[in-house]
């Protein structure tokens, strides 16, 4: 069990590794060893809170699958150690954001005054194009 925040765990079951070849520098080496990392997080079958799975399906924008998997890359580093950390951060800061409730918006209306003023920047906006019309005996 991986501890994410407060009490809640994520099942070291639910996350899937496969090691990727990564592209960028590295000579012949690069073509050699796969040290980009390719973690699968299946949300939808996690024990997580059912609105903090909505909430992390919504930001995980195209990176969900339709099953429900998040699936998240790191290949900044020619280390497998250190991708396999920086991709299992990503999802833990991930889900941490999902945790957070988003605030309620309070309404508010335009005040008396900057109705106002917005009808009047209207009215000199008509006038100045007002002016450039042609006359109609000047033609």
């Amino acid at each position: 069990m991986i501890h994410v925040a407060g009490d809640i765990f994520i099942d070291e079951s639910d996350i899937q590794e496969e090691f990727i070849r990564s592209g960028g520098p590295g000579g012949q080496h690069v073509n050699k060893v796969s040290t980009a990392v390719q973690l699968r997080f299946n949300i939808m079958g996690s024990k997580l809170p059912q609105e903090v799975k909505e909430r992390l399906v919504r930001m995980g924008g195209r990176r969900v699958t339709e099953e429900g998997v998040l699936i998240l890359s790191a290949r900044e580093t020619r280390s497998r150690e250190m991708n396999r950390e920086e991709a299992m951060e990503k999802l833990l800061s991930l889900i941490r954001k999902a945790m957070e409730r988003p605030g309620k918006r309070i309404r508010t209306r335009p005040s008396f005054s900057a109705k106002q003023k917005r009808v009047d920047r209207k009215k000199v906006r008509g006038t100045a194009k007002k002016m450039r019309k042609k006359v109609k005996g000047e033609e």
